[in-house]
């Protein structure tokens, strides 16, 4: 997305999310491998930007400037052998990038559509390119008893302690706290329930949280990705002052009951839009996320735009 001047700021900034305007901005534009699913990003310290991704072995992406993108192929080289008990193919999902102690962590899941026999894995890598990861198994599992799925994971650091927020349709969202050491989930852990919709299948899935001011704030995708131009996926967004919850939107409507203000919904070709995270750039941050193609059969393709903040504290896409 181009850069918008500082009397257009002024305009779209409103005093709470419920304000917004009802249209939303298009994506930045960008060249080179647009196609991604679910996509990570994050700028690396060594400069120039990574993207992981749905789709291969974690597909990958890199770029120079953050507007030309490049295939790199894929995070791994072969599937994991552990894969193969949750996904006939090997075929993980919606992996989630961070950066702490000296290494990059890559979390990501692996399941079936329609069951949440799920698991989500870790591994990690001294410069976060493709091809360096190794991977360290489970971080956490679901089954079928289970009232929850083991997908989408995103962490978070908060109070000292590290969090793995996840979840999907099964009651929606959940949040779990992992050993730093390890980065998998602490032994006989809570699992805090962060949203879920009141109707089933409760169709909020892909969570992402961040800290910003005394908040943290959860991204979520709302109703269904996959099906192309006829995806309704879209994105909405609750804060709190814990990291546990309770999460609640503008109105103070909780996203345990169904709340929740809607950031960005699809609007003329960029249908569905979802799969978010957020990263920092150059002391600004960023939403990514995967938009359907209207003028391409559907293709998935990759969104960024920059977020700003309301002067009550909420998000707003620019």
């Amino acid at each position: 997305m181009a850069a918008l001047a500082a009397t257009a700021l002024l305009v779209l900034v409103p005093t709470s999310a419920q304000a917004a305007d009802v249209s939303y901005p298009d994506p930045r534009p960008i060249t080179g491998q647009e196609i991604i699913h679910d996509p990570t990003v994050m700028r690396l310290r060594t400069g120039g930007y990574v993207a992981y991704s749905t789709g291969g072995v974690i597909g990958a992406r890199l770029s120079k400037d953050g507007r030309h993108w490049d295939d790199a192929g894929n995070a791994f080289a072969e599937p994991p052998a552990w894969w193969y008990e949750y996904n006939d193919t090997g075929d993980p999902w919606a992996p989630d990038l961070s950066y702490r102690d000296g290494r990059y962590w890559l979390y990501y899941a692996v399941s079936s559509w329609g069951t949440n026999h799920s698991a989500i894995g870790v591994a990690t890598s001294r410069t976060g390119l493709p091809g360096t990861w190794t991977d360290h198994g489970t971080v956490l599992t679901s089954e079928t008893t289970d009232h929850w799925n083991a997908i989408d994971p995103a962490v978070i650091r908060a109070d000292g302690r590290l969090w793995m927020a996840f979840g999907s349709y099964w009651t929606g969202i959940r949040m779990v706290e992992l050993d730093a050491r390890t980065g998998k989930a602490v032994k006989g852990t809570t699992v805090h329930h962060l949203a879920t919709r009141p109707d089933e299948p409760y169709a909020v899935e892909g969570p992402y949280v961040v800290r910003h001011g005394r908040y943290y704030y959860l991204f979520a995708s709302y109703d269904a990705c996959c099906a192309g131009t006829s995806s309704t996926y879209r994105i909405k967004v609750g804060r709190s002052t814990s990291v546990t919850g309770p999460y609640v939107d503008s109105t103070g409507t909780p996203l345990l009951e169904g709340g929740g203000d809607l950031l960005l919904a699809g609007h003329g070709d960029f249908v569905g839009t979802g799969g978010q995270s957020v990263f920092q750039d150059k002391g600004g941050d960023w939403l990514a996320y995967h938009y359907y193609d209207a003028q391409d059969d559907g293709t998935p393709k990759l969104g960024l735009n920059r977020l700003s903040w309301t002067t009550d504290g909420w998000p707003l896409v620019l």
